[in-house]
């Protein structure tokens, strides 16, 4: 049974910076014996493409689908809930995508090679504890297939955003398989060179990209999409990291432009995001803070908003730091206590809310402002999405024009700092130090 409220006694301490409003929390209701073990975790969350369903893995081998807007108004929900699915994967989910993702205009959308009954359904694919990949109908809640070939975790997983039954997963087998569910997974790319757990992957939107980052590797490697072989990496010995050489690389996303990769990193006590330019290698900024010191985190995850103009970061200890990198400034801060810190997040792919999933198997929603784009930047997006920085920088363009449409305008390096009390320091100091 899950419990459907609004988060009055949330857990979650606001700043006074904080745009980010809690309204909803679902909560899971396990045995006392179990709750904080190891299984219980609320590991992944997603919303569908069209923003009709949302998806957590609410622990111990279960998923549960429902359809959104929830409605909240009766408080507890139950399994008899019309439209609710719950899936029973039998192990320990790390993933959950759902599928496939519709290009944004029909020009993208690529034909199918092969016909499928699959093609027009709604998909929802679970990364499992054994290595196993299992694939949901939503609408029928039935299990249609499942997918082998991992033999470790299967840490995430990515649908393509061009409307193909592609389905690409990441492992702690250190490899990455590019399956085709149309072919029920026979037909499969297997991406090798990692040298330890693969975290996270993610694709550009073009879906011309796949982003990997290795955990204790320390690897953020690139891979075609139409030859199946490594692009670069950017974090290379090259990249004078020296400041991290301890640290977990957790988490990537690609903005919805395609121009900018974001990659998350933490140790004991502090944690980086780095934009990185995915063309040219180039790192364009970083935003560096501290952990306010409750014990050692693990994991982190980061997502940008549908807009591109806002990142948000989500961390054992460290909830949402929402960074506008254009206006040099963190716009809200969260601090949350370690049982109750989230180890996903995701977008509404309308914006407006952001959905993270704890350790205790719960998931807080917030809501988050609405951002209107300015007409540059949404002209800078039309561009990017299909034009490279190559491109770009052989147009004889001005300079100030083409550092704005390479994203060359963003302040190098930002430190944020905390007061006495833990809360974040309205003042941000800006540096290029840690960003070489």
């Amino acid at each position: 049974m899950t419990t459907c409220s609004p988060e009055n006694d949330a857990e979650p301490q606001r700043t006074a910076c904080s745009p980010l409003v809690p309204i909803l929390e679902l909560k899971t209701r396990h045995p006392p014996s179990e709750m904080y073990q190891p299984g219980c975790e609320n590991r992944s969350v997603d919303f569908s493409p069209d923003g009709a369903w949302f998806a957590w893995s609410k622990g111990h081998g279960v998923v549960w689908v429902v359809p959104w807007p929830l409605d909240f108004e009766h408080g507890e929900k139950t399994e008899a809930d019309l439209g609710d699915k719950k899936f029973r994967c039998g192990e320990r989910v790390w993933g959950l995508a759902f599928g496939p993702r519709p290009p944004k205009s029909a020009a993208e959308t690529q034909p199918a090679k092969t016909p499928s009954k699959w093609n027009d359904s709604l998909l929802l694919a679970t990364g499992l504890h054994d290595g196993v990949i299992k694939i949901w109908n939503v609408l029928t809640g039935c299990a249609v297939f499942d997918l082998h070939g991992h033999s470790r975790v299967v840490r995430d997983l990515v649908f393509p955003q061009n409307g193909t039954l592609t389905l690409i997963s990441c492992s702690r087998d250190r490899t990455l398989r590019i399956w085709d569910l149309a072919e029920k997974g026979k037909k499969v790319q297997v991406l090798s060179g990692h040298k330890d757990w693969i975290s996270c992957c993610a694709v550009s939107p073009d879906c011309s990209m796949v982003a990997s980052v290795g955990q204790y590797d320390r690897m953020v490697c690139l891979w075609s999409l139409r030859s199946y072989t490594l692009i670069r990496n950017l974090n290379g010995e090259k990249s004078g990291e020296k400041h991290k050489t301890l640290c977990i690389f957790s988490s990537c996303d690609f903005s919805p432009d395609g121009a900018l990769l974001a990659t998350t990193s933490l140790n004991y006590s502090d944690w980086w995001i780095d934009l990185w330019d995915p063309y040219t290698a180039e790192k364009l900024a970083t935003l560096f803070g501290m952990f306010p010191g409750y014990g050692e985190p693990t994991y982190s995850a980061i997502k940008f908003s549908p807009s591109g103009l806002e990142l948000v970061m989500a961390s054992e200890q460290l909830l949402y730091p929402m960074w506008k990198p254009e206006k040099r400034m963190v716009i809200s801060h969260m601090w949350i206590r370690p049982l109750y810190g989230p180890l996903c997040c995701s977008y509404h792919p309308s914006g407006g809310v952001v959905a993270a999933g704890t350790r205790t198997g719960n998931v807080s929603f917030f809501r988050v402002p609405s951002t209107v784009p300015s007409l540059r930047h949404l002209c800078r997006s039309v561009l990017r999405h299909s034009v490279s920085t190559y491109e770009i920088e052989a147009l004889p363009l001005p300079k100030k024009l083409l550092k704005y449409l390479t994203y060359r305008n963003l302040c190098l390096g930002v430190h944020i700092c905390y007061d006495a009390s833990e809360h974040l320091v309205n003042e941000i100091s800006c540096s290029a130090d840690f960003v070489k």
